[in-house]
């Protein structure tokens, strides 16, 4: 049997995924990095995207909005900031949300709505970005 990599992956919310995988590949700040099993020791923080999981011909992906990544001989922990497995996002009403939060923003009429409305207009551009 060949060797697996131990995954973690955690959001405030939940855990999503503890599992034995073949490899993950995760969206690092600074580029894409792909683990496998026995990967160097290694410690990172995440970019808004997709998380993808392979285990044999098997694909799962999980968006994170940002978050960290330590990679040890333990296996690889995420701890992201916000997590959403890919088959429970709609892109229409992703798409949707876009619209409404764009429209929320050209109507603020204080900095702090502004503010606010621009947070959450990235966060679901990050989102609909990943898809």
């Amino acid at each position: 049997m060949a060797d697996k990599l131990h995954f973690n992956l955690v959001s405030p919310e939940k855990e999503l995924m503890s599992a034995d995988v073949d490899q993950v590949d995760i969206p690092g700040t600074e580029g894409w990095i792909g683990v496998l099993p026995n990967h160097s020791p290694l410690m990172t923080t995440l970019a808004p995207g997709m998380v993808r999981v392979k285990t044999g011909s098997d694909e799962q992906r999980i968006f994170v909005r940002g978050g960290f990544a330590e990679i040890s001989p333990a296996g690889l922990t995420v701890l992201a900031e916000e997590a959403m497995k890919a088959e429970d996002l709609d892109a229409a009403a992703i798409a949707q949300k876009v619209k409404n939060a764009e429209e929320d923003l050209a109507d603020a009429d204080t900095d702090e709505k502004k503010l606010n409305a621009q947070q959450s207009l990235d966060r679901l551009k990050e989102l609909q970005a990943a898809l």
